[in-house]
């Protein structure tokens, strides 16, 4: 909480920057609830996004710990005020919410709440979520309702920057899904291109095998070895796609754990020496965890697949207020500018423009027989 009222352009703009600075849809929700209780000092803050069913898909609060939240129980169904911002579209403001003859109660954990100030979040005519606030810090005189009419135009500001901030937020999300289904077909495409191949000619092998046994066992011998070679090639490949395919877990790991938990599998599936240290992390913007685990993955796709390393070493550091990640090999190496010149990126335009989509940077160092290294900060937030 702040120690008086904020207020002035200064203030509304640090809000609307907050929400602007994020991709992710939660990390907007949960800036917008948090900007509002800061910029109007009020006790509670809270933002329902409807869903189609009379209920709320997300309901993010501030102000209220996380054992009085469990203690509430279940979200809010959409009644009582709640019901009539989402219907009227316009803003409530209550003196007291109790005395409203919309008031359907709440549970026996819920705070105590009096003076009311209600806005919706809308896009044209689409509420895209209704945002409230509740028990005014600063009463003006102690009676009535304590949120003034600059409270209220306050609110309807940072609601039309929150509706702009969400919207880009939900085109973000639908274009990385797009970005993964994507990645998906490639890797699908690679498989098939990689992985059908050596169990083509596992298949020939074990076939000349077999006609060899009896009249030449030692070239039998000779394609059996290979058979068994060719498997693991087969092996090595199916377990690299897993590591690409399967869900990163950040929500549920962090970045760390879901790295280190991937750099362990590669470590077994390739013949390379992969290893992984994390120094002083601390939980970034989803997006930005999001944009490092991407690059890392490509960067070790590049090296295990391309370089020849046998050893590749992945760092992620704390940098400031954000993060330093590095993956180095010791393989052949390349020179950067000669690749732009080719038309071949081995994916160094996604890395930089994931890099740049969290306003981080890419740095890469490489050279014929030198080895390479992918170097990327992120700002944190």
């Amino acid at each position: 909480m702040t120690h008086g009222p904020r207020s002035g352009l200064s203030a509304v703009s640090s809000a609307i920057l907050a929400m602007s600075r994020h991709l992710e849809v939660r990390d907007v929700l949960k800036t917008i609830v948090v900007s509002a209780r800061e910029l109007l000092d009020a006790q509670y803050a809270a933002l329902g996004v409807p869903d189609d069913h009379g209920g709320f898909s997300q309901f993010v609060v501030d102000g209220v710990s996380d054992e009085t939240w469990k203690a509430i129980g279940p979200l809010p169904r959409q009644h009582g005020i709640l019901a009539a911002m989402l219907q009227d579209k316009g803003p409530q403001r209550l003196p007291d919410v109790r005395e409203d003859p919309r008031f359907g109660g709440w549970p026996d954990a819920h705070p105590e709440m009096a003076d009311f100030l209600g806005m919706p979040v809308a896009d044209g005519d689409e509420n895209l979520a209704v945002l409230f606030l509740a028990n005014k810090a600063y009463k003006h005189g102690g009676t009535g309702c304590g949120f003034t009419d600059e409270d209220e135009e306050l609110l309807a500001v940072l609601a039309q920057h929150a509706a702009i901030a969400l919207t880009n937020a939900r085109l973000y999300e639908r274009s990385r899904e797009l970005t993964i289904a994507d990645e998906r077909a490639r890797l699908a495409h690679e498989l098939h291109d990689a992985v059908a191949q050596k169990l083509f000619s596992l298949r020939l092998t074990a076939q000349a095998a077999t006609a060899l046994v009896d009249r030449d066992p030692a070239r039998a011998k000779d394609q059996l070895h290979q058979v068994a070679h060719l498997a693991a090639e087969a092996t090595d490949e199916l377990r690299a796609a897993v590591v690409e395919l399967r869900p990163a877990g950040l929500d549920e790991d962090g970045l760390v754990a879901t790295l280190r938990t991937q750099i362990k599998v590669l470590d077994r599936a390739h013949s390379a020496s992969v290893s992984f240290s994390a120094h002083g992390m601390r939980a970034l913007p989803a997006s930005q965890e999001e944009a490092l685990l991407r690059v890392a993955q490509e960067a070790l796709h590049n090296a295990l697949r391309h370089s020849g390393a046998e050893h590749v070493e992945v760092t992620l550091a704390r940098r400031g207020q954000g993060a330093a990640l590095r993956v180095a090999d010791d393989g052949s190496g390349f020179d950067p500018s000669a690749v732009r010149q080719a038309g071949r990126h081995l994916g160094l335009v996604s890395m930089r423009d994931r890099a740049n989509g969290v306003g981080g940077r890419l740095k890469v160092v490489s050279g014929p027989g030198e080895g390479t290294a992918i170097e990327m900060e992120v700002p944190g937030g």
